[in-house]
């Protein structure tokens, strides 16, 4: 056993005190102190983006430090009993005292083993500048992918279909996905047909329907037959829920409005030159709209299916099978900064992150007010919905489900549709489950899936098609 007296939980010294069961790390009397100091270190780490900064020996050291103290709590659960041991015996006798009773060295060389040994060293991610790939983005900066073994260059694209085709061209090795995407490449909608997967989801809500300030007087989607609404493109749950939206107010999507693909950039632009009369898009390109003065927030996504996914991290089913240890590692680097970023109090040190040239490149205010959820709308009003915009990895199968009933209901899927083997097949929801627990996160249960007021039995799906009135 080495000398470990420099061991951040300080268990041989006879003047500190062992805190396990106060909080998950051990340090701390309580969870609350615990997550006061985590939120500080975090916002530290996203403010001064520090690159130079090796993760992977801190967390190296943090493991052993750990383990290590817990062999002596173990042994000496009552504190004054330690504290008295380590008086009388010295620390140096202590160690090897300890050391011969539990083979702590060995437990460390184990601790380690699960380190991984990607294929690829360094890898190419495709993404939108948009706030759903927000973990994608922020495992970068955080160290999260080093952490894990590789090298991650960041491109940033202008649009899905230049996404979709530079995956299936293998000029990207996985890509921030739309999450319907994948799922139409699979089933070859729209494109050659090539396997791929979703690996896990980025964010659910945070997207919205913006209309043009001259209609900020016509607010009943029942009034609006003859307009013109942008959506980032046909796999898309804006696409989904634009057109469930229309349709629920008595608008035939394909026939009462036309749609318009557009990249999330232009939107604003057309929206002002007065091309479109409306846009169901990603953040920050609602509010930024409403910082442009060219648009109003008229529903935002989370009024329509509150906790609906949008983006995804994916890659094809050819790159999982050449590279099984690179994937596992750019997955593992995603979800934890998903879960990291799904803690509103670094929310605002994200936006700061992610206002950056190389990132989204937009004003550190628009993007503070999408992630946190109190924003103006456009109409003299500030809005307060904390969840207007959330992370959540988990790609349940009854998502992929849902999306194919829209899929197959404006006509994109014809034919019998074998719905729970293709959601099985493209959505790994069992890898994500085993990979979130060995990570030590809780998995929570599914929520149900109800759209604006509908439920949604996934063991029914073309029961639930056929209630509507409206479809191809």
């Amino acid at each position: 056993m080495t000398n470990r007296s420099d061991n951040l939980f300080r268990p041989f010294d006879s003047d500190s005190k062992l805190h396990f069961g106060g909080c998950r790390c051990g340090k701390h009397v309580n969870q609350a102190e615990c997550n006061a100091s985590l939120n500080h270190e975090q916002t530290a780490q996203i403010n001064e983006l520090q690159n130079n900064f090796s993760q992977q020996s801190a967390i190296e050291k943090l493991n052993h430090d750990m383990i290590e103290a817990v062999a002596v709590k173990a042994i000496f659960p009552h504190e004054p009993t330690r504290r008295a041991f380590l008086k009388s015996v010295g620390t140096g006798t202590a160690m090897a005292a300890i050391a011969s009773v539990l083979p702590i060295a060995s437990l460390q060389e184990a601790a380690a083993l699960d380190k991984l040994n990607p294929e690829k060293k360094e890898v190419k991610i495709g993404f939108l500048p948009i706030l759903c790939a927000t973990p994608l983005i922020m495992a970068d900066p955080m160290g999260f992918y080093q952490e894990q073994g590789i090298k991650a260059n960041l491109l940033k694209r202008a649009g899905w279909a230049l996404v979709r085709d530079q995956m299936m061209n293998r000029e990207l090795d996985a890509a921030h996905f739309l999450a319907p995407m994948p799922i139409a490449i699979s089933l070859g909608l729209g494109s050659a047909q090539q396997d791929m997967k979703v690996a896990a989801i980025q964010n659910i809500n945070g997207q919205a329907l913006v209309m043009g300030l001259k209609h900020k007087d016509n607010r009943d989607p029942k009034n609006w037959k003859g307009m013109t609404f942008a959506i980032p493109f046909e796999h898309s749950i804006h696409n989904y829920l634009l057109r469930y939206f229309l349709a629920e107010h008595g608008l035939d999507p394909d026939k009462d409005v036309k749609l318009r693909l557009t990249t999330p950039p232009d939107m604003i632009a057309n929206l002002k030159a007065g091309n479109i009369d409306g846009f169901f898009g990603p953040e920050p390109f609602n509010q930024r709209a409403v910082w442009d003065k060219a648009g109003y927030i008229h529903t935002l996504s989370r009024d329509i299916w509150n906790g609906h996914p949008c983006c995804s991290f994916g890659t094809s089913q050819s790159f999982i099978n050449d590279n099984p240890q690179t994937f596992l590692a750019m997955n593992r680097a995603i979800i934890k900064a998903n879960v990291m970023a799904n803690d509103r109090t670094i929310r605002r040190g994200l936006s700061t992150l992610l206002a950056k040239p190389n990132y989204l490149n937009q004003p550190e205010l628009v993007l503070r007010q999408s992630l946190m959820g109190r924003f103006a709308d456009g109409v003299e009003h500030v809005q307060d919905f904390p969840d207007r915009m959330d992370f959540d990895v988990m790609p349940w199968h009854s998502v992929a489900v849902w999306m194919m009933t829209q899929m197959k209901r404006w006509g994109y899927l014809k034919g019998d549709v074998n719905y729970q083997d293709i959601a099985e097949k493209v959505f790994m929801l069992t890898d994500a489950k085993n990979q979130m627990q060995a990570m030590g996160y809780p998995v929570h249960a599914q929520k149900p899936i109800v759209v604006m007021g509908k439920a949604f039995d996934d063991k029914q799906p073309d029961a639930y098609l056929n209630s509507f009135a409206i479809k191809r």
